[in-house]
């Protein structure tokens, strides 16, 4: 299949206002984020402002509809100088995704507008103390009462949720594979409540913590989808949208390792002559090299993929795995470029091995990957 990863005039546009909105007002954040733990919200909604929040979402409502390749451009310029303000941004999209891929026309027409604005900011609900890649084995409960249900439940792991006033959540209205079911909570509904901010050693600023569901009265219309289609909602939202965010964000990191590898191995001076002339750094600059390649040519073919409008849940896995295999191999190459600068708290390749660890088991750890990619393995055997 041939295919074409030129960027549109209007692509390359938004791409350069993510580089200079990253280079320009999150740069002089990035290690207040990282001392503190905080997301600063005056840079969320600056992203909002940018319209970085409405890339995905079709412009018939209200959206900027530019698709999967655009949404991977702003991504990795973001992740470039903040890989946690990057992975903010992506779980923005993947709360909006169940209402682009699976809302009614009523429900569209309701929440996308606002979305597009940042006046609605929704997580995506899934992970429970009792199932993460175990989807079935959540315990959270939405019982019919009428024209309601009743949501009872704990969700852990929850990116944005201190930050967001809408949150999409899987919930079991019956048993097995079919008695899941995907609802969006309005904001300022009764019962609501997030709980504990996690603190993380890497993707520091960027929110994580609980989300408590005390007798959640949500209307029947706010249902995703019919009864039992939950799971599929999730899956799709986590696989489309989750995963090639992922992929952006360790992308990255990626280019960033690179980047700071050839710099500094050019200006530091040993044996009288810069370690770029080592040839034990030369492997690991060219090794580099082909690492953000190869992860450029995967994640940008998955979103190519998604913009046709093609099947690629394997490519969105391959792309996964191998962008957060590599994020990690690069920075801790990195590392060993700095020596023992490198561990120092002050200077970046400790803060891009912290911030490439976390990604391993978003949207999926690497071993789900795996079982994804076999899956698409096999079919070779026809």
């Amino acid at each position: 299949m041939p295919f074409d990863f030129t960027f549109t005039p209007e692509q390359e546009m938004l791409r350069k206002a993510a580089m200079d909105f990253a280079e320009r007002d999150v740069a002089p954040r990035v290690e207040w984020m990282d001392e503190t733990g905080e997301t600063p919200t005056e840079l969320v909604k600056k992203m909002m402002e940018l319209g970085f929040g409405a890339i995905v979402i079709p412009r018939d409502y209200g959206g900027a509809g530019l698709g999967h390749i655009a949404r991977v451009a702003v991504l990795e310029e973001i992740s470039r100088i903040s890989p946690a303000l990057s992975f903010c941004l992506q779980i923005v999209h993947l709360g909006q995704s169940p209402v682009i891929y699976f809302g009614s026309e009523e429900q569209k027409k309701k929440w996308l507008p606002g979305m597009a604005k940042g006046e609605l900011i929704a997580t995506c609900a899934v992970t429970e103390p009792t199932g993460g890649s175990d989807v079935l084995g959540i315990q959270t409960t939405a019982k019919r009462e009428g024209e309601y249900y009743v949501l009872n439940g704990r969700k852990c792991f929850i990116t944005n949720v201190h930050i967001s006033n809408m949150h999409g959540v899987l919930a079991k209205t019956g048993e097995g594979p079919k008695g899941l079911s995907f609802f969006m909570i309005e904001p300022n509904t009764p019962g609501v409540k997030p709980g504990r901010k996690e603190n993380k050693d890497g993707l520091r600023g960027l929110n994580t913590g609980e989300l408590i569901l005390e007798n959640v009265k949500v209307p029947r219309e706010n249902m995703i989808g019919g009864e039992g289609d939950g799971l599929r909602v999730a899956l799709t939202a986590i696989s489309n949208i989750g995963r090639p965010g992922v992929n952006g964000v360790a992308l990255g990191i990626v280019r960033r390792c690179l980047e700071e590898a050839a710099k500094y191995s050019k200006q530091r001076i040993l044996y009288g002559k810069p370690i770029s002339e080592l040839q034990a750094i030369q492997w690991y600059l060219a090794e580099m090299y082909v690492d953000y390649e190869t992860t450029r040519l995967l994640t940008y073919y998955a979103a190519w993929l998604r913009d046709k409008g093609a099947r690629c849940d394997a490519e969105n896995a391959a792309g996964k795995y191998y962008s957060v295999e590599a994020a990690v191999r690069c920075a801790h190459k990195l590392i060993q470029i700095f020596g023992a600068y490198g561990v120092m708290r002050e200077i970046i390749p400790q803060r891009l091995l912290r911030d490439a660890e976390v990604l391993c088991s978003a949207a999926g750890t690497q071993e789900i990957m795996k079982l994804v990619m076999l899956r698409k393995a096999l079919e070779y055997s026809k």
